[in-house]
């Protein structure tokens, strides 16, 4: 059964407050909420879409372009090989500069708007 009852103010005893329903509306239609949206949508939305086309060029090489991936660079390394291990190195360059990107950016907006709730309840 769920109640009108406000969640308790905080304190030793009780943990921190919690911001209502209300308070996390107002926040989510402001202008800084609105610019942590934007700072993480503008940085994470191209690099999916990048790494999802370079991904599917080297599917649709390796099923089409059977001649060229077969070809030999040097060794038994073939283009194919050095296909499949630059997908690993961008993965984790895309996840290096995501997690550089979220903490001089996404971070210290996160943290005032986290700030200025904690200090509204």
């Amino acid at each position: 059964m769920a109640t009108e009852v406000p969640p308790p103010r905080g304190g030793p005893e009780t943990g921190p407050a919690q911001p209502t329903t209300e308070q996390f509306l107002v926040e989510q239609e402001s202008a800084e909420f609105g610019e942590l949206r934007r700072a993480h949508r503008s940085f994470a939305f191209p690099l999916t879409i990048g790494f999802i086309a370079w991904y599917l060029l080297y599917v649709l090489l390796s099923n089409y372009a059977g001649d060229f991936m077969s070809h030999r660079l040097f060794g038994n390394i073939n283009v194919a090989l050095v296909f499949g291990l630059a997908q690993f190195l961008t993965t984790f360059l895309i996840a290096w500069f995501y997690s550089r990107h979220a903490t001089t950016k996404l971070d210290p907006m996160g943290e005032a708007i986290k700030s200025r709730m904690e200090a509204d309840v």
